[in-house]
């Protein structure tokens, strides 16, 4: 009997050129035909050249490309100091609640409440409580911008989310993991550091990163307390010139960054398939 060790991994199945090539074409020819369909159909409207002029003015998206564009660079920086903190807080979260025995009850309660009421409230709700909220207090030592406390409700509102995507991880983590590792001489910290908390990752990486992605259009939820991101400044634009045609510079934006990510999403998700089918093979 061969052992799982040796047992080699399954063979992909080689496709030949016709059974790669005709799909694709199909999904080109069928991606074409709905999209030229529906194109067709806008733009055979009577009120058609109203809407171009007043979505699609190319000299009205080049005046305002540059004012959205440097909006734009604020969404994407707050996005990523987001993604950091909401990474690491979530994670310390979820070792909050996976931690075991009755004097960690407290942290366990207070993730448990934590999370209810963080991923209870809608985000935008949030971002204007704290971003009009917080800075009208004038609390001495805590900083007074709208910016900073809007990224703080995304980060809150997010690491809800992101603590039960862990906490998943680490709950598919088999048992006998606890139970090697107590065998070994390891407390609950060594144990989630080192067999627990690696395998979480690696089985949570695809849903972390749809968050990721939510993440980044959630963002321009921040122009609602004045912050001037791209959509802030898209509406800027809007309201001086009564032209809409800033608003479609800010969703290219946002398409040119959310598209790749997603992409990226994919490829990972596929990679975790593939592994966890090696793993069982």
């Amino acid at each position: 009997m061969i052992s799982e060790r040796t047992a080699a991994p399954p063979r992909k199945k080689v496709l030949s050129p016709r059974e790669r090539f005709v799909p694709l074409a199909l999904s080109g020819v069928s991606v074409v035909i709905f999209f030229g369909f529906f194109g067709w159909l806008v733009t055979s409207a009577e009120a058609w050249p109203r809407i171009q002029s007043q979505f699609f003015s190319l000299e009205a998206m080049g005046a305002a490309f540059p004012k959205v564009a440097q909006g734009f660079l604020i969404n994407m920086g707050v996005w990523a100091v987001s993604l950091v903190a909401i990474a690491l807080w979530a994670l310390i979260l979820a070792v909050f609640r996976s931690l075991r025995g009755p004097w960690f009850a407290p942290l366990r309660v207070f993730t448990v409440v934590y999370i209810d009421i963080f991923r209870g409230l809608p985000a935008l709700l949030l971002v204007l409580l704290f971003g009009f909220g917080i800075p009208a207090l004038r609390i001495p030592g805590l900083p007074t911008t709208s910016l900073f406390w809007g990224g703080v409700a995304m980060v809150l509102s997010y690491s809800a989310y992101a603590t039960e995507v862990y906490r998943s991880g680490m709950d598919a983590v088999h048992d006998g993991q606890w139970a090697a590792a107590k065998a070994l001489g390891l407390n609950q910290a060594q144990t989630l550091g080192f067999a627990i908390i690696p395998q979480a990752l690696r089985n949570v990486l695809p849903a972390l990163l749809n968050l990721a992605v939510a993440l980044q259009k959630d963002v321009a939820l921040l122009s609602v307390i004045g912050v001037r991101d791209a959509v802030r400044e898209a509406q800027i634009y809007t309201s001086r010139t009564f032209n809409y045609s800033s608003l479609v510079v800010a969703a290219f934006l946002f398409l040119i960054a959310t598209i790749p990510m997603a992409r990226l999403t994919d490829y990972v998700a596929k990679k975790d398939r593939e592994r966890r089918l090696q793993r069982t093979a």
